[in-house]
């Protein structure tokens, strides 16, 4: 029996380890995509705020990764939220899986196009419901979606280098 339960934590610590580093390029990629989009100029103003909602992993792995540095003259900030309707003043908001984006869109896109902030969201379908960069899994690995539409409603604009490193370019 000892063996059982020892065999299935053997299979188990791969998928923690999954998780764990899909949740560090998320925030890895998340961090990079700030380089590589046209801000309006309020967004450049104080600090530079990523609103991580409803996912720890990704939140703490964007604290790590941006500790002591900053985008041009701005300190990035992280703050967590567990819902949509809390997030305030943010220039980019992540929005996790365990969120029903399709039912809190109306509010995501209020809350970003108050601050014209850019949605990140990991939830598929996500761009037909406000999300300007989406993150999916194709064929086993890690990948991006953009929508060109939603980020121009949010007075963002994507690099040709960003939409070149897409898996998928919605208008």
């Amino acid at each position: 029996m000892k063996k059982i339960y020892f065999l299935l934590l053997l299979l188990t610590i791969p998928m923690f380890n999954i998780v764990a580093q899909e949740a560090k390029f998320k925030a890895v990629f998340t961090l990079n995509f700030i380089r590589y989009i046209g801000w309006p100029d309020q967004s450049l103003q104080g600090d530079f705020v990523i609103a991580v909602v409803r996912n720890k992993e990704v939140a703490d792995w964007i604290r790590d990764q941006s500790a002591g540095k900053k985008f041009g003259f701005q300190d990035i900030i992280v703050k967590e939220y567990r819902s949509i309707e809390e997030v305030e003043n943010s220039q980019v908001i992540f929005v996790s899986s365990s969120v029903n984006i399709r039912s809190s869109s109306d509010a995501l896109i209020e809350k970003a196009r108050g601050n014209k902030s850019l949605i990140v969201s990991e939830s598929e379908g996500a761009t037909g419901h406000g999300a300007a960069i989406n993150f999916v899994v194709r064929d086993g690995v890690l990948k991006f979606e953009l929508h060109k539409g939603n980020a121009a409603w949010m007075g963002l604009q994507f690099s040709s280098r960003l939409e070149g490193m897409a898996a998928a370019i919605n208008l």
